[in-house]
């Protein structure tokens, strides 16, 4: 068994494992028991009475959060010769077409989001064994394939993010920086929970939500005050 630090011994005590938090509290204690000497990444982790192994219970969509994650994203758009430029004036780090394929075809991979246009998916089928084992095969429930290319790069680089149900039943999300305010967080952790709810799936009956917990990078999770839905 791994021996905890003592920073996160210190954390984890500071922490009541039977309390459930109000979002306010909770995102203060957080504050007060990141230890990491970097700005740590916000994680939202909801436990959820949905069933995985059901089509009809599937949780796969996306939300723009008010304050976007703190995190640099590098966008790859892979759009027609004439749609190049607009897609990198739109904040695209990667785009082209041919030059693209073979990269990726080469298994070269060097950006965390793809996006294309619904008519340029049939060229992608070649590629679909390298994208789809990385999470990287652009979705129109990902907001990765959209008819306005340019849109979709803006959004995702203002902090639209994907969420989906796990092989366990749980929906994880990026939701910000320990940097961020108080209020930011509480904002983007309200738009998130909201999102997921309003996805709820028609295969599940009665609450969709069993327990939230947030935590950062380096912390003990913080149960949170689930959405009554």
């Amino acid at each position: 068994m791994t021996k905890k630090s003592k920073a996160f011994r210190t954390a984890k005590a500071a922490v009541d494992k039977t309390k459930v938090y109000t979002l306010q509290e909770a995102v203060e204690l957080l504050k007060s028991v990141s230890y990491a000497k970097f700005d740590a990444t916000v994680d939202v982790a909801i436990k959820t009475n949905a069933n995985p192994k059901y089509n009809d219970q599937a949780i796969r969509a996306t939300v723009s959060l008010p304050h976007g994650t703190g995190k640099k994203v590098k966008v790859a758009a892979f759009v027609a010769d004439d749609k190049v430029a607009d897609a990198k004036k739109a904040g695209a780090d990667i785009a082209g077409n041919a030059d693209l394929l073979a990269d990726l075809q080469a298994g070269k991979t060097d950006f965390d989001v793809l996006v294309t246009s619904p008519d340029m998916m049939r060229d992608l089928a070649p590629v679909a064994k390298v994208l789809g084992p990385k999470g990287l095969m652009p979705s129109p429930k990902a907001g990765t394939v959209a008819p306005n290319v340019t849109d979709a790069i803006e959004a995702i680089k203002k902090g639209q993010i994907e969420f989906r149900l796990d092989k366990t039943g749980n929906v994880h999300g990026i939701v910000g920086k320990v940097s961020f305010s108080n209020d930011n967080l509480v904002e983007n952790i309200e738009w998130f929970l909201q999102a997921v709810v309003s996805h709820k799936p028609s295969g599940v009956k009665g609450k969709l939500i069993k327990k939230v917990v947030i935590s950062s990078s380096m912390s003990p999770g913080i149960q949170i005050e689930a959405p009554n839905a």
